[in-house]
């Protein structure tokens, strides 16, 4: 019965040996034979933690762009250790995370556009913290972004020092 209940849900989606070990627990498998299962699936590959942490980590930052932090969140919430945890939310290099920070400002600028820069800012920075990215960075992005959409949307006159004809 455990296996047929663990095989089940890995044919849904990969699971980390907690999550597995949980449903065990709620449809009240002996615990002997749940640690059995989940022993000799460990052993065959069918659960790997480290592996499912280093494609969570890959797959979130790409498709939702989640900082380390919320990556990290996700990943205890799913029971996964912390040290496997620190493991691969380390794979991503602080460079193509301030990028993908990069990239989630500038598709919602567009949106912002006429609001005060006060406001701007609050959201876009909201923004950024739902996904995890810390202040200094956030702001640091923002600025960037905000400096080069004013200079941009920003008209050209004779003053600009740009030619008009």
């Amino acid at each position: 019965m455990a296996r047929a209940i663990c095989l089940r849900l890995l044919t849904m989606a990969p699971r980390t040996r907690a999550q597995l070990a949980e449903a065990l627990h709620k449809r009240e498998v002996p615990q002997a034979a749940a640690d059995a299962v989940l022993e000799r699936f460990s052993e065959v590959g069918l659960i790997d933690d480290e592996a499912f942490a280093a494609a969570w980590v890959s797959s979130r930052h790409a498709g939702r762009g989640l900082a380390r932090k919320a990556l990290a969140s996700e990943l205890r919430h799913r029971g996964v250790d912390e040290e496997t945890v620190k493991d691969a939310v380390e794979q991503l290099d602080p460079e193509q995370e301030a990028e993908t920070a990069r990239r989630l400002v500038r598709r919602k600028l567009s949106s912002t556009r006429g609001l005060d820069p006060a406001v701007r800012t609050r959201r876009l920075a909201g923004m950024l913290a739902r996904k995890g990215y810390g202040p200094g960075l956030a702001f640091r992005v923002i600025r960037e972004a905000l400096e080069d959409d004013e200079a941009e949307t920003a008209p050209f006159t004779e003053d600009s020092g740009y030619p008009l004809d």
